[in-house]
């Protein structure tokens, strides 16, 4: 990483943090100003972002359990949620587009829904930044909002895989088999080789190898590489060193994700139409929040745990 993206980033990472906002918005910022300085992300940079998702995913792996994606107030909230909100926002964008705003001028309905479909997901990186500034990791109301934004990853990935008319390899499921059959028989390689790595320095590097090879290993049998890294964490969730192998990589994810933010800011700068578009999304923000607390308590969440969820899920992803 350029030591000018590392000093842009700690000054105005810094410098946010010191008016109570997360470090991540000065490192949007940071991304932004760069830009503006005519500062160019390039490869490396993309490689340092797209590695940092990818230890994001594995952490979150570990931390998860496969039977709490099957609680109704996960999967149920996030199918129901999605549905309504592309029906909802695509109508709306579809109206706008109908009506001659500039802005909408020429949507399609299938396009107006295409662009609903985005908008109905929330951002991983951002939410559980959030949640790990707020130490909320471990919480109910963090719990399910980690849930529901994995079920809303499940979704993206087989719409991706549609979208682009490319099926996955033969070979992916084969993979599949060939990583859970071990961990049912509870003789996985990779298990022992945890166990034995000790405490110290071999632990780290294991906890950015795997992530890596998982993210490889899916990409070659044309499936997600985030997956990858997220399905090895799952599989490994349930070893002793779970919790200590995701402690051990913390600092590692925090830095690389920095590049995440810096390619955001550093892919373009907003003009005033980027600008008028990005207000009216926020305007219609709040009805995500609202449907998300209106599904979680009709699933017997407490008020305030509903609350607090959909505060968490309140964002647009990257997608």
């Amino acid at each position: 990483m350029d030591p000018l993206w590392i000093l842009a980033a700690f000054i105005l990472g810094f410098a946010i943090k010191q008016i109570g906002l997360p470090p991540l918005v000065g490192f949007l910022i940071a991304g932004f100003a760069l830009n503006i300085f005519g500062v160019e992300g390039g490869e490396t940079l993309d490689m340092i972002a797209d590695f940092g998702i990818w230890l994001l995913l594995f952490s979150i792996g570990l931390k998860l359990k496969v039977k709490n994606l099957l609680r109704p107030e996960i999967w149920a909230v996030s199918s129901i949620h999605m549905i309504l909100t592309i029906m909802v926002f695509g109508l709306v964008i579809f109206v706008l587009s109908y009506l001659g705003l500039s802005l909408f001028d020429g949507l399609t309905l299938s396009s107006s829904l295409l662009i609903a479909f985005a908008l109905s997901f929330s951002s991983t990186v951002f939410a559980v930044k959030i949640l790990e500034e707020n130490g909320s990791m471990s919480s109910t109301h963090g719990r399910i909002a980690i849930g529901i934004l994995i079920m809303q990853d499940i979704f993206a990935v087989i719409f991706l895989t549609i979208s682009s008319g490319k099926m996955p390899s033969p070979w992916a499921l084969a993979l599949l088999a060939l990583l859970i059959i071990p961990v049912l028989l509870k003789k996985s390689l990779l298990a022992a080789i945890i166990t034995k790595s000790g405490h110290g320095e071999l632990l780290v590097l294991l906890g950015v190898l795997i992530p890596y090879g998982g993210a490889m290993l899916f990409s070659s049998v044309g499936l997600k590489p985030d997956l990858g890294a997220l399905v090895l964490g799952v599989l490994l969730s349930g070893h002793p060193k779970a919790k200590e192998l995701g402690n051990a990589m913390l600092s590692f994810k925090d830095i690389f994700l920095v590049g995440f933010f810096l390619t955001i800011g550093l892919s373009g700068l907003p003009d005033w139409e980027t600008l008028g578009i990005s207000m009216l999304f926020t305007i219609v923000l709040p009805f995500k929040v609202i449907l998300f607390y209106l599904l979680l308590t009709r699933f017997k969440l407490r008020a305030r745990t509903a609350t607090l969820t959909s505060f968490n899920l309140a964002n647009y992803s990257e997608f």
